[in-house]
C-alpha cells in the first residue's frame, strides 16, 4: 500500500528529500508525474494523455503530502518505507485506501522509472 502523512505533520521537511520517486511534496505546492521519474506522459484513467510535466493540484493546502500513484513504499531502493524513518513525529503510515501488493510496487517502480 501506499504512504499517506496525517494531519500530525509539523511540516519540518524531512521525509521529503528521502524518497526515491519524488513523491512527498510540500503543502500547497503543485506536482507532477516527470519529477523524479522516467515518465513523459502519463495515461489517466478515461484514456486521456497527459505531459508528464503538467502541473496537477495539490493533495494537501496544510501540511506535507505524498502522491499515491508514485508512492512505491521504497520498494526496490531500500528495506522500508524512508519518509516513516526519519518523520519525527510518526505521521507516515500505511495509507488504507491504496492497498499494493509487493508485486504491484515493484511494477509501479518499473513504470515510473522506465525499467
Amino acid at each position: 500500500m501506499a504512504i499517506m502523512i496525517t494531519d500530525e505533520c509539523i511540516n519540518c521537511g524531512a521525509c521529503e528529500p528521502e524518497c526515491p520517486n519524488t513523491a512527498i511534496y510540500e503543502g500547497g505546492i503543485e506536482w507532477n508525474w516527470s519529477g523524479g521519474t522516467d515518465l513523459k506522459e502519463v495515461e489517466m484513467e478515461g484514456g486521456a494523455v497527459i505531459d508528464g510535466k503538467e502541473l496537477q493540484e495539490p493533495v494537501s493546502d496544510e501540511f506535507y503530502y505524498i502522491v499515491s500513484g508514485k508512492c512505491t513504499e521504497c520498494m526496490g531502493f531500500h528495506e522500508e518505507p524512508q519518509c516513516a524513518a526519519v518523520c519525527p513525529v510518526d505521521c507516515c503510515v500505511p495509507d488504507p485506501d491504496y492497498e499494493e501488493t509487493e508485486e504491484e510496487l515493484l511494477d509501479k517502480k518499473a513504470w515510473l522509472h522506465n525499467e
